[in-house]
């Protein structure tokens, strides 16, 4: 179910009054239904696929708690192989068929292996963690298992941000499932707030840009130049807009029942380096990859061309872990050269920007630079193919036939006004939450302000919102 869908403009509310009108002790099963349904929207028969992990990794965890020694490696061992395998079999077997085939091909064309025409199970990369980070953090003793598998189902199904996260972990949620919510104004309030915000950002801004980006990236070589650099543009704010409207939806309406999820974006077009983006930007994905990955590789704690390693090792696996495809990986790369480059050359630039008297030219320098090579980098996730990609690369800066008025016209000029105004209500919400967050910035103006803010918002959605049951562009991971 799409949460920009009338289908879930009746099921959130329905869902929600259930929730609060029946007695605690039957919440569990009321949540876990309903997340049932919400994913059965989509394709069915794959919620065996999510029972198959999920009755696995709660037994893995009794496991894991109970026994000792090499037995709780064992119990570990057995629940990453399940929830990698399936990942494996569903999302990537082709991407590893394909290049072998590619091998292959050169010494046997005739004896390829087949291709399985199967289509990815929706979120599967988001569950998948999650599932995977509750084994781990029982095995290192940080999350006692769950003996109620009804609420190890939910932590691992809940419908707010079970296709598209929040990437939870166990310490944060499992708990919230067993503690009684009553309802709590406050919380309904900043919950409708934050899903209002997110229903902006997806069916207004997201929605309306992805109009001239498919446009564009779905024939990518038919442009050089002006139109590439507009779309690139255009698609750096529609993907921030569509993920983090995703995000705030899945937390607001997580929060209207009392339930508290991390927060998974903070202004990320505002980092003055890499390394900040990634502090900002899918901050659950992340940390995922810090905790166990880079972390577990030696962190910090290596030689210097050790961390370079493991760094770019890690936005590799982010790159594949995004999608089965080169041009994923290369993005992935993209942004580990660009990290360990900032760290190389951290000295040079702390001389250069010295010379800078003023701090606010400093980090617009800096924050514009990362915008920049950010941008770029989305080139490769935009783009359909390896060969879209590269194509787009090497043209996007080529003098072209088009004038701005004729990208004006491709555009639209209604469209256009809307972006505009679309975008500086953005920019000028994200620019005055600096240091705080929407909800207490709002809570902060006047009543007046705040209710004419809301009905501006709602007014736009109602009336320029593109309702085309457009999907979010993260449930294909």
């Amino acid at each position: 179910m799409l949460f920009n869908s009338f289908e879930f403009l009746i099921f959130f509310p329905l869902v929600t009054l259930i929730y609060f009108a029946i007695p605690h002790k039957y919440r569990w099963f009321h949540l876990l239904m309903a997340s049932c349904i919400f994913y059965s929207f989509f394709i069915p028969i794959y919620i065996l696929i999510l029972f198959f992990t999920i009755i696995i990794d709660y037994y893995a965890g009794i496991w894991i708690e109970q026994a000792s020694g090499k037995n709780r490696r064992w119990a570990l061992v057995m629940s990453l192989v399940a929830n990698i395998g399936v990942l494996a079999v569903f999302k990537y077997y082709n991407f590893f068929i394909e290049n072998f085939n590619a091998i292959l091909f050169k010494v046997s064309p005739q004896n390829l292996i087949p291709h399985w025409d199967i289509i990815l199970p929706i979120g599967l990369s988001f569950h998948t963690f999650q599932a995977m980070s509750y084994t781990i953090e029982v095995y290192r003793g940080n999350q006692k298992a769950e003996r109620h598998f009804g609420i190890y189902a939910l932590y691992v199904m809940f419908y707010p941000q079970l296709v598209a996260g929040p990437i939870e972990r166990p310490q944060n949620v499992i708990h919230q499932f067993h503690e009684k919510h009553e309802f709590n104004y406050e919380m309904a309030k900043t919950g409708l707030r934050l899903m209002l915000w997110g229903m902006f950002k997806k069916v207004v801004i997201a929605d309306r840009l992805s109009i001239f980006v498919n446009k564009i990236y779905g024939n990518p070589t038919e442009y050089q130049g002006l139109p590439l650099i507009v779309a690139t543009l255009f698609f750096t704010f529609q993907i921030y807009c569509d993920f983090s409207g995703y995000s705030d939806i899945a937390i607001g309406s997580a929060r209207v029942m009392g339930f508290d999820l991390m927060k998974n974006f903070d202004r990320p077009y505002f980092s003055k380096n890499i390394s900040e983006f990634w502090r900002r930007w899918h901050i659950s994905l992340s940390t995922w990859f810090r905790d166990y990955l880079y972390i577990p590789l030696g962190g910090n704690r290596v030689g210097k061309y050790r961390r370079y390693f493991n760094n770019f090792f890690v936005f590799m696996m982010s790159g594949l872990w995004h999608g089965a495809s080169w041009h994923f990986v290369i993005w992935g790369a993209l942004h580990g050269i660009y990290l360990i480059f900032g760290q190389i050359t951290k000295p040079f630039q702390e001389k250069v920007f010295s010379a800078i008297p003023s701090k606010f030219i400093r980090e617009l320098i800096n924050a514009s630079i990362t915008f920049i090579l950010v941008a770029f980098a989305w080139i490769f996730f935009a783009a359909h193919s390896n060969a879209d990609s590269i194509y787009v690369a090497k043209n996007i800066l080529k003098s072209n036939s088009h004038s701005l008025n004729q990208i004006i016209e491709m555009i639209g000029i209604s469209d256009l006004t809307i972006i505009v105004i679309a975008m500086l209500i953005l920019e000028f919400v994200q620019w005055n939450q600096r240091g705080t967050s929407v909800s207490k910035w709002f809570d902060a103006k006047p009543k007046w302000q705040r209710w004419s803010a809301y009905y501006v918002v709602l007014f736009l959605i109602l009336c320029y919102g593109v309702y085309n049951n457009s999907q979010f562009i993260y449930f294909q991971f």
